[in-house]
C-alpha cells in the first residue's frame, strides 16, 4: 500500500483518486478551492464534474497543500494545465528529494512552449517526474469501464513502480520511456478535437471526421518527431488512440466546445457553456509557436487558431483546408521511374 495524494479535484483527479483507493492505497485529495473540498467532504461525490460516482468514507480531502505533499510516496498532479506552474511552485518547498510526481494533465505552456513535465522539473528539480496519459475519459474510469493507458518515465524502475500502483483488472497500464512523445500527443490531440467538434457543429459527416483524425495525427507526429518524440508513440495509445476517443466522444470537453463554435458560438461562449477547462484552447497558440520553432506545417491546427483567435468563420477554415496546395500523402514513399 502506498500513501498517495491527488492534487486537483476535478473529474480526472477524482476518478483517479477512486481508482487508487480501490487498488488498496491510502489516498488524500487536495484542491485549492475550499467549496470543492467542502462538497467532497460532505457528499463524497463530485456533484458537478463526476455525478453518480461515490467516493469512500475514509478518503481524506484537504485544502492544506503542505499536509497533502509531505511524506507522500506518490503525488498525482491533476490540476488543469494553466495552473501546473503555479501549483508546482507552491508545492516545491514541501517535496523531498526523489519524491515521485505523476502529471496527468495535458497541455503545452504558451509563453515558454514547455511541456507540463518540463515545467514541473523546472519548478521542482528534486522530484522524480513521470506522466500518465491515454484514451481515458474520467466519466468511464470513475465507473470502472475498462481503460488502457501509458505511464511515461525516464527511468524504467519508476515506470514499473507506477504501473504497479495504478494497474488493475479494469485499468491496464503500459510503460514507455518517450515522455516527450506522450505529452505532445496528449496536448495536441485536444486542438484537433476542437476541429472535429467544429466539423460536427457545421453538420459535416463521418468522412470529415476520419479525415481530421488521419491528417491530425500526421500533423502531431510530424511535429513530435521533429522535437525528438518517437513515431511508435504517435501510432500508439497516447497518439492515435487518444486522438480517436477525444474526437469521437461527447465526454470530450474539447469536442463539445468545438461543436458549439461550429454552431456559431464564440470561443469564450463555448468555454463558458462547457463549464470546464478546455485544454485545447490553451494549447492551440503554443502549438503554433512550436510549428514556427521547428519549421513544421500544422494546417489543421493553424485553422483552429484562426477560428479561435482571429475571427475567422468555421466554414471558411474548412474551405481553406480543402483548397490548400496539392500534396503527396506520404512523401517518403517511392515512385516508379517514368
Amino acid at each position: 500500500m502506498a500513501n498517495i495524494s491527488v492534487l486537483g479535484a476535478g473529474s480526472w483527479g477524482t476518478a483517479l483518486a477512486l481508482l487508487l483507493h480501490k487498488n488498496g492505497h491510502q489516498v488524500t485529495v487536495w484542491s485549492a478551492i475550499a467549496s470543492e473540498i467542502e462538497m467532497l467532504t460532505r457528499e463524497h461525490e463530485h456533484k458537478e464534474k463526476l455525478p453518480g460516482v461515490k467516493l469512500p468514507e475514509n478518503m481524506e480531502f484537504t485544502t492544506d497543500l503542505e499536509s497533502a505533499v509531505r511524506n507522500k510516496e506518490v503525488l498525482v498532479l491533476a490540476v488543469p494545465s494553466p495552473y501546473t506552474r503555479s501549483t508546482s511552485r507552491s508545492m516545491a518547498q514541501y517535496v523531498k528529494d526523489g519524491q515521485v510526481i505523476v502529471n496527468v494533465a495535458k497541455g503545452v505552456e504558451e509563453q515558454t512552449l514547455m511541456t507540463l513535465s518540463q515545467i514541473i522539473e523546472e519548478e521542482i528539480p528534486q522530484a522524480e517526474v513521470a506522466v500518465l496519459s491515454g484514451p481515458s475519459h474520467a466519466e468511464e474510469v470513475g465507473r470502472g469501464i475498462p481503460t488502457t493507458i501509458v505511464v511515461g518515465a525516464r527511468k524504467k524502475a519508476t515506470a514499473e513502480y507506477l504501473q504497479n500502483i495504478f494497474m488493475n483488472e479494469v485499468f491496464r497500464v503500459y510503460i514507455s520511456p518517450d515522455v516527450l512523445g506522450i505529452e505532445l500527443g496528449a496536448a495536441l490531440k485536444n486542438v484537433v478535437a476542437l476541429a472535429a467538434g467544429i466539423a460536427d457543429g457545421l453538420g459535416f459527416g463521418d468522412n470529415t471526421k476520419a479525415a481530421l483524425i488521419t491528417r491530425g495525427i500526421a500533423e502531431i507526429a510530424g511535429l513530435g518527431i521533429a522535437m525528438g518524440g518517437k513515431i511508435e508513440t504517435f501510432s500508439g495509445l497516447t497518439g492515435i488512440g487518444d486522438l480517436i476517443v477525444t474526437c469521437a466522444s461527447m465526454h470530450s470537453r474539447n469536442r463539445r466546445a468545438g461543436i458549439l463554435i461550429g454552431q456559431g458560438y464564440t470561443m469564450e461562449q463555448a468555454m463558458a457553456e462547457v463549464n470546464m477547462v478546455v485544454e485545447g484552447v490553451y494549447s492551440a497558440k503554443a502549438a503554433m509557436g512550436l510549428s514556427r520553432k521547428y519549421h513544421v506545417q500544422l494546417p489543421i491546427i493553424e485553422q483552429v487558431n484562426a477560428v479561435l483567435f482571429e475571427g475567422q468563420s468555421a466554414r471558411q477554415a474548412v474551405e481553406n483546408l480543402m483548397l490548400r496546395d496539392k500534396k503527396v500523402e506520404n512523401p517518403l514513399l517511392p515512385w516508379e521511374e517514368d
